[in-house]
């Protein structure tokens, strides 16, 4: 029988990448899209006729239980938040509303319609906040320094509480840091190689900056949504931490994408007290011996390879952006 997936979050990084991986393993893969005057497709758009759409809203459980009955899935990954951790300062009750209540009708809408469903809940790094332990793993103690952090222990713990209430085949994955050339262009790292691909073009002079200190545990999300999958193909089901085990700095970041196009970072970064967050999370690295063990999961793409990846990929669309721009201007 063909497996059915249900993803919340499909255009996003996560999404699009484990879209092609399930549908790579020929599952037929359902899609909640919200209703929007122009969505965007941009993630999914060489997928997109591959997946079958299913409106819906994760603050509307009706919307949610009408897309569980329609999918019937085997399994469902709830990927889509407000993931933006600047973003969740000034809008902390969205954030909340999004990023953790959304979960519960998540799970309301698969205990109600298929309950033999496993579910997938997307965890973060960012639950550790102001660590008490490093490297952190499953068993750290949280300690959120964000809205968003917040709501995703909100989250990570109701998906515990479903499993225990319910004997619900519901798992978190608490995954640090993962990019990729699909990454949101909010995010510190697709900032970066943006601003290097404009640099190097000479279409931008400078890149401002906040805390050039805080350390990160950075991996490809190519290789982190494997993980989710090996997670829902358990006999029971568990919480993992799925990381690389290796820390950077933002400084190293930088001087890995700058010269990676023969540039020098201290050149052109700026350092911009409104990218500060008001409560930072300085360390974050993770310890995922646990799901190389019980998972078998490995990992494909170093940091290095990663940020050049990036710098690549961002080189090649802002020089058509350009092309296009001038091919516009000559009409």
């Amino acid at each position: 029988m063909q497996k059915r997936a249900l993803i919340t979050g499909i255009t996003g990084q996560d999404g699009s990448y484990l879209a092609e991986l399930l549908l790579d393993k020929g599952y037929e893969v359902y899609g909640l899209r919200r209703r929007t005057s122009t969505p965007n497709y941009e993630n999914v758009s060489h997928i997109k006729d591959k997946i079958k759409w299913i409106s819906g809203d994760l603050t509307d459980l009706a919307s949610l239980i009408e897309a569980v009955k329609a999918s019937d899935p085997d399994e469902v990954y709830n990927l889509a938040a407000q993931s933006f951790v600047a973003a969740s300062w000034p809008q902390p009750l969205l954030t909340g509303q999004i990023t953790a209540l959304s979960v519960t009708n998540m799970l309301e809408a698969v205990r109600i319609m298929k309950p033999t469903a496993r579910f997938y809940q997307a965890s973060s790094s960012e639950m550790y906040g102001k660590v008490v332990e490093t490297p952190q793993k499953e068993t750290t103690p949280f300690y959120p320094r964000s809205p968003y952090g917040v709501s995703k222990v909100y989250g990570h713990w109701i998906t515990v509480n479903y499993r225990e209430s319910f004997n619900m085949f519901a798992c978190s994955g608490i995954l640090f840091n993962h990019e990729s050339p699909r990454r949101g262009h909010e995010f510190v790292t697709r900032k970066v190689t943006d601003a290097v691909a404009r640099i190097k073009l000479g279409l931008q002079k400078e890149l401002r900056m906040g805390n050039l200190d805080s350390l990160r545990d950075w991996g490809f999300a190519g290789d982190y949504v494997k993980a989710m999958w090996l997670m829902l193909q358990q006999d029971e089901p568990e919480d993992y931490v799925i990381s690389t085990g290796e820390m950077h700095t933002v400084k190293e970041l930088l001087e890995v994408a700058f010269s990676y196009v023969g540039l020098n970072y201290e050149d052109y970064v700026v350092i911009d007290q409104e990218f500060v967050r008001p409560a930072e999370v300085d360390l974050l690295l993770g310890d995922c011996t646990k799901a190389k063990a019980k998972l078998g999961w490995e990992l494909n793409v170093g940091f290095q390879q990663l940020v050049h990846m990036m710098v690549d990929e961002d080189l090649k669309r802002v020089r058509a952006e350009d092309r296009y721009n001038q091919l516009m201007l000559t009409h």
